[in-house]
């Protein structure tokens, strides 16, 4: 929003820092599949920056990657070893399974890679006994609620016993026990713990990889199930996700979103790619890491943005103003159009605009391409 506008509700001051003292930052990597190599090209730009994270929290391969940090793997090695990585090291159909149990199987693929991958990255011993503060979310797939390992209360479990659960992305890897609960992919309910990391911290830096924006894809109707599974996976995170950010109330946050939402969730052939796009984005991000360290809260990095409406497109279906009742309106003619068309915009804000119907509304950067066209550029 705008400088002049009253945010709908007042940020929460981040906690004061003792004079002198470094800020306390959390670094907090999303979920995504595959696309969380962009974490390690995320890790190398803040290294170089000089920016030490005091808290690491993740989700699902953020969750794999936060651990691998706080364990105090160097970036090469991670680097390396995902570079190497091949799909019959992570996915191994579970034939016996499917054949026996049929639809009462508990997963797609087998549970023993996935254990090795994370036995091979991941620190051992408990959430107590590391030295530095781990945050790994997983959802209690019986009572149905969030458990975010490694705080006071849950730490003494293993460290990869709650990522291996983190990452089971359930109906593809069966449920992982962690201290006694059957739990499974932590971004079923929060792909990006940014609130349970924020606490006791300055500020925030989070990584979203994957779910920040979901481009159009044809033909998706024609294809199999685990490819509608996971469009459908990735539209629910995105949504939870999106309805977080935009009421962010704690310290100040920089929002990164590396340029990944056009390759695969699952693809093995961009490793490369993804640790770039993932370092350059960092990089630019931290040219905004003084404002936001002397901010009281908000998401950054901002930036000024005009909203406009076609209305010959318009159609009047007023979902804009459901979802933006703070930035849009219809007119006379049940047309909307923008209450307040000039803005200050974070990454966090105008997930509302994607929904119109027939794509009548606009965001323009001033003085730079539209949303729209940056789109199309990231997918091309």
């Amino acid at each position: 929003m705008t400088r002049e506008a009253t945010p709908r509700i007042a940020p929460r001051p981040a906690a004061r820092m003792a004079p002198h003292a470094a800020p306390r930052i959390a670094l907090v990597l999303g979920g995504g599949a595959l696309k969380g190599f962009a974490h390690i090209g995320a890790l190398r730009a803040l290294a170089e920056h000089g920016v030490a994270p005091s808290v690491f929290a993740g989700s699902s391969i953020g969750a794999l990657v936060a651990a691998a940090a706080a364990g105090g793997m160097d970036v090469d090695t991670m680097a390396e070893r995902a570079t190497a990585l091949r799909r019959k090291d992570l996915f191994r159909i579970n034939h016996m399974g499917m054949l026996l149990d049929r639809m009462q199987s508990r997963s797609i693929y087998m549970e023993a890679p996935l254990r090795a991958l994370c036995d091979h990255v991941v620190p051992e011993g408990t959430f107590a006994e590391l030295g530095t503060r781990l945050l790994v979310t997983s959802v209690d797939v019986e009572r149905g609620i969030e458990v975010v390992w490694g705080t006071p209360g849950l730490r003494d479990v293993s460290i990869r016993d709650a990522v291996y659960a983190s990452c089971a992305l359930p109906g593809f890897f069966p449920p992982g026990y962690v201290g006694g609960r059957p739990c499974i992919d932590g971004g079923t309910t929060d792909n990006l713990p940014v609130a349970i990391a924020a606490l006791n911290v300055d500020a925030v830096i989070a990584v979203d990889v994957g779910i920040a924006d979901v481009p159009s894809a044809e033909g998706l109707g024609e294809q199999g199930f685990a490819t509608i599974y996971m469009r459908a996976a990735t539209l629910m995170m995105h949504t939870l996700q999106s309805r977080s950010l935009e009421r962010w109330q704690g310290p100040p946050m920089l929002l990164v979103r590396p340029r990944v939402s056009h390759i695969s969730w699952f693809s093995f052939h961009h490793t490369e790619q993804l640790i770039e796009a993932g370092y350059e984005a960092m990089r630019s991000a931290l040219r905004e890491l003084d404002t936001v360290l002397s901010a009281h809260g908000g998401v950054y990095p901002r930036r000024p943005v005009a909203l406009r409406v076609d209305g010959d497109r318009c159609i009047g279906c007023g979902l804009c103003v459901a979802l933006a009742p703070h930035l849009m309106a219809l007119d006379a003619r049940g047309k909307a159009f923008a209450t307040t068309p000039h803005l200050e915009w974070s990454p966090a804000d105008g997930a509302f605009v994607r929904q119109c119907p027939v794509d009548a509304i606009r965001v323009d950067d001033r003085g730079g391409p539209s949303l729209a066209q940056q789109g199309h550029a990231a997918a091309r």
